[in-house]
């Protein structure tokens, strides 16, 4: 199992979480059905379950809410799912997690200098 008292992000990769998804799914034999275009439309589902969890509310509510245990549980077993869904798209795909985000980590760098992008909520593209 990977629940433990000394499981963290510190210490867990994005490896042994894939790993962890796929003997899920594979236990289930639901490989058949994780095609890239289901896991698509059920990584979309499970991110409209988290807007869902903050539609209709302002800073203030939602900060209040997310301070109290039901709620910060509900926020986690959606992200959670949205978790898992990636990983099992990645999979799917045949995409290093780590290796794509690096790399678009890098061209974001590019796109956002920090000399024009600091403290502005804006597109590249009207950064100039």
């Amino acid at each position: 199992h990977l629940r433990g008292p000394a499981m963290s992000d510190e210490n867990v990769t994005i490896s042994m979480l894939k790993q962890r998804a796929l003997r899920f799914r594979d236990a289930r034999r639901w490989r058949q059905f994780h095609n890239p275009k289901d896991l698509v439309l059920a990584l979309v589902a499970e991110a409209g379950e988290l807007c869902e969890l903050v539609l209709w509310k302002d800073h203030a509510e939602l900060e209040a809410e997310l301070r109290e245990p039901p709620a910060r549980s509900r926020f986690a077993d959606e992200l959670a799912d949205v978790q898992n869904l990636l990983l099992l798209l990645v999979d799917a795909l045949g995409l290093d997690l780590s290796d794509e985000f690096a790399r678009k980590l890098e061209a974001n760098e590019l796109k956002y200098p920090v000399e024009k992008a600091s403290g502005r909520a804006l597109k590249y593209t009207e950064l100039d």
